[in-house]
């Protein structure tokens, strides 16, 4: 059976096979008798799919929640190993995806402000994007470099602009169907139906998710916006009874979105069951390890942009060839800064020294497992904060360098959630709880600690209970040591933060416009601005121009009768002028 079949099954089997899972679930080991990925088992060049949606919480069968059946999912973690301690190091989805593609850790690189290309007349500041030194690349580049064909299919995102040479394809249409024979790939497919503008009114799927099932078919056409709702897929009835946090009133606009957020979740499932029945179809299974996560926590008001476990924490399913360690859990502390490192571990490479996080799986697996995560919050959109977190397994130290300011910021694109717009009716009706007030206090407590255990919304600070003094000086003790080896520079002013990304220039830095050098028939390159990135195309006579920029590496030959073009780009920059030699 395919994955897409999943889709389809029979409601009572659906039954059947949710409660197979959830016994299976009784069955998986405790962490200290959770058995390793055998590295040795692993291709020496596997194929890497990562599956990723938006906004993602743990609502799914596999990670405790049955409310919506998720076949494809629940397959992927039969077949898989589940990992339920993954944490973004944002709550928000740009840093974090700055994160996860560079290995670096946002706050250090200038990347932790939401919508730096935007909401400019609020913060008076030009547009510009994170400045990482001089030796990061994009994961992706590192890997193409490597001789992998990359696709990103078909989000960015990333708190600047990716350099040309970061993938072969990066589209709606990007497909690792298009690589050339026998080459390994890298494939990124992004899901958005799970975002939380997927509860906006009016409610319906966007249309674009039909991409999923084209298999890069660049004929295919689709329409912009959403589905009506009546012709929306409806995976549960509205009338299912749905788990409300503590922190939301249980009231039937909430209640909606509830329903909302899960349809959606189910819709997101049938087309990872697509994308899977693709790779299936191509006899590929086998050969990939498939890798399904969220850009982070949940969706909804409280969730998204805090640093909550709720904004933070979100789910994990590896799936490894040959079904390795099937229907396992692993329960060890993770970070997106740890995803760089393992992507080049499991490909054959070793993590460079500058890159941030640790390797948790491959050939250069790290030694020793995570005792920590850190996270943190800045700007979103036009409204700033400092606050930085780091988190065990079971205690979490916030502190919050702007406690006379409330944690609640009017963020107009949030306010078009419905629930949003109910607490904020009921707050102003004085008709909300002490719990769901809390987050519309006026001032916030300079530090704070949390036991995410027996606190998993993290409602009761402990920061000030001397039961719990120890913990809070190791977590204070590791907080200080965190932002100094990433160089983070709590509070600071935005407008001095870009002085030091740009090095005091009024304008965005350009790289400078590579030198092609040719002695015979071979060609070598170079940029005179430390950093950059150089890609180049080989344009053979009376034949098109390729698609695909090459990353440069070392000399190459050219052909009789061929020229050459080139670009550059570091990260941050404006990328360079092109120049060609014939």
């Amino acid at each position: 059976m395919n994955f897409l079949n999943y889709k389809l099954l029979h409601p009572v089997f659906s039954f059947v096979f949710l409660l197979f899972i959830g016994g299976c679930k009784n069955k998986v080991p405790d962490k200290e008798h959770t058995t390793d990925v055998l590295e040795s088992s692993l291709p020496e060049r596997p194929n890497i799919l990562w599956l990723v949606t938006e906004d993602m919480g743990a609502y799914l069968p596999s990670f405790g929640d049955s409310t919506i059946v998720t076949p494809n999912l629940s397959r992927l973690a039969a077949e898989g190993v589940v990992y339920p301690n993954l944490y973004s190091t944002s709550g928000v989805c740009a840093p974090s995806r700055a994160a996860i593609a560079t290995g670096m850790y946002p706050s250090g690189i200038g990347a932790n402000h939401m919508r730096t290309t935007s909401y400019t007349e609020v913060t008076g500041l030009p547009k510009y994007g994170a400045v990482p030194p001089p030796e990061v690349r994009m994961i992706s580049e590192l890997l193409r470099t490597d001789g992998y064909y990359c696709t990103n299919n078909y989000k960015t995102d990333y708190q600047f602009k990716a350099p040309m040479t970061a993938w072969d394809k990066s589209s709606p249409y990007a497909h690792w169907r298009n690589r050339g024979e026998g080459q390994p790939f890298f494939s990124v497919m992004n899901f958005t139906e799970t975002h939380e503008s997927g509860l906006f009114e009016p409610y319906g799927h966007r249309y674009i998710e039909q991409r999923h099932h084209q298999s890069g078919n660049r004929d295919f056409t689709w329409k912009e916006g959403r589905l009506p709702e009546e012709d929306t897929p409806t995976h549960l009835s509205k009338d299912s009874k749905f788990t409300i946090p503590p922190y939301l009133p249980d009231t039937e606009v909430v209640r909606r979105d509830m329903w909302k957020l899960y349809n959606n979740i189910a819709e997101m499932d049938a087309q990872i069951g697509a994308v899977l029945k693709q790779l299936e179809e191509d006899g590929l299974l086998e050969n990939t390890i498939i890798f399904f996560y969220g850009d982070h926590g949940g969706p909804l008001p409280r969730q998204k942009r805090l640093i909550y476990d709720s904004g933070l924490n979100t789910p994990m399913i590896v799936r490894f060839p040959h079904k390795i360690n099937a229907g396992t859990k692993d329960e060890k502390l993770l970070s997106f800064i740890d995803f760089a490192p393992t992507l080049l571990s499991l490909t054959g490479t070793n993590p460079p020294a500058h890159i941030q996080g640790q390797a948790f799986l491959g050939k250069y697996k790290a030694t020793d497992e995570r005792k920590y995560i850190h996270a943190a919050a800045d700007r979103f959109d036009g409204y700033t904060d400092a606050i930085r977190a780091v988190r065990d397994e079971r205690f979490k130290y916030i502190r919050n360098y702007r406690p006379e300011q409330g944690y609640y910021l009017p963020i107009d694109y949030r306010e078009k959630i419905p629930t949003m717009q109910e607490l904020l009716r009921l707050r102003d009706a004085g008709e909300l709880d002490s719990v769901q007030m809390q987050w519309f206090r006026k001032t916030k407590d300079p530090e704070e600690l949390f036991d995410c255990l027996n606190d998993p919304h993290e409602l009761h600070s402990l920061a000030n209970d001397p039961q719990y003094a120890t913990k809070l000086k190791e977590l204070q003790n590791e907080m200080d040591r965190w932002i100094t080896e990433i160089g983070d520079q709590p509070n600071l002013p935005e407008k001095e933060l870009l002085s030091q990304l740009w090095k005091g220039a009024e304008k965005q830095p350009i790289t400078a416009t590579p030198n092609i050098n040719k002695q015979g028939t071979s060609v070598s390159l170079a940029c005179a601005t430390v950093g950059a990135s150089i890609g180049y195309k080989i344009i053979l006579a009376d034949e098109k121009t390729p698609m695909a920029w090459s990353v440069y590496h070392e000399p190459f030959q050219l052909p009789e009768g061929a020229k050459v073009i080139a670009k550059a780009h570091r990260i941050g920059f404006v990328p360079s002028s092109l120049v060609e030699h014939q």
